[in-house]
């Protein structure tokens, strides 16, 4: 993709997909979810992740794997109530750029 990602729609994103399993996810499984959309690295990732479990948006719990743990990611009520922000202002926004690509007026 030839836009640029900034760190509200990085975070947007990856609240929506750790929101999808209400048991959590771990971080590679994120990254190829997330990777659905937008191409991005694990080493991009996880300061994304570390950014939202510091404003409390994630929590982390371990669970063995294979005879090693494995870091989950929850999503708080706090980290909904920031997703349903981003998913409001990402209506409006992506309406307003639709139509401006259409040749419409963006305040319609």
């Amino acid at each position: 993709m030839i836009f640029n990602t900034g760190a509200a729609l990085l975070d947007a994103i990856v609240l929506a997909v750790v929101s999808r399993n209400a048991e959590g996810t771990y971080g590679y499984k994120i990254t190829q979810d997330v990777r659905h959309a937008i191409e991005i690295s694990e080493s991009t990732l996880y300061p994304v992740l570390r950014r939202l479990l510091k404003d409390g948006c994630l929590e982390t719990y371990d669970r063995q794997f294979d005879g090693r743990n494995r870091r989950y990611y929850k999503i708080t009520p706090q980290g909904y109530a920031q997703l349903n922000l981003y998913r409001a202002e990402w209506k409006v926004y992506s309406e307003k750029i639709s139509r401006l690509f259409a040749g419409e007026d963006a305040d319609r």
